[in-house]
């Protein structure tokens, strides 16, 4: 199931300019985006810890709420250290909207219905979310050390990709 949020994402971050739409993004464009997108993941996964059937997907959640707080974190103290304000733009806003519509469907589920759909989206979502960051964020940075912030989170999203994959892959076997 492909959800509002990996669409907007997508077609705002993915677009064939996405050399040039990364010349083009400011530092503090990309520290909006990185903070609600790790937002965005977290109320996801406060959803999935609370309204999750299967312990999987709890487990998942826990994670993603976990590592996702801990990322944004990380980037508000180098924003404040960089005297950095994230800056809303129509990307983050995309996410934010898509964010919230995968929320308000996610609270009409329940189950292994819930479960799978929360599931699905995270695979999509985090495949997304490393195509952004490899095509736009991190060539689209000019600060070395929002670079290095960018590059150094980046195998923590291959891994909640690989680990989403597994869980997606476990439920058809229950």
């Amino acid at each position: 199931m492909k959800l509002s949020i990996v669409v907007a994402l997508g077609s705002l971050l993915l677009v064939p300019a996405a050399k040039s739409f990364a010349q083009d993004i400011t530092d503090p464009q990309i520290a909006a985006i990185v903070v609600t997108a790790n937002q965005v993941d977290v109320e996801a996964g406060k959803l999935a810890k609370s309204k999750g059937s299967n312990k999987e997907i709890k487990a998942f959640a826990e994670q993603m709420i976990t590592d996702h707080t801990g990322v944004n974190k990380q980037a508000g103290e180098l924003v404040a250290k960089l005297k950095v304000k994230p800056e809303e733009n129509a990307t983050s806003k995309g996410i934010k909207d898509g964010g919230d519509k995968n929320l308000a469907n996610l609270k009409g589920l329940s189950g292994a219905a819930f479960d799978k759909a929360y599931i699905d989206h995270e695979v999509a979502y985090h495949q997304t979310v490393l195509d952004a960051v490899d095509k736009v964020l991190i060539p689209g940075a000019k600060n070395e050390e929002l670079k290095a912030l960018l590059v150094k989170v980046r195998p923590a999203f291959e891994a909640h990709l690989a680990h989403a994959k597994m869980v997606q892959g476990s439920l058809g076997t229950m």
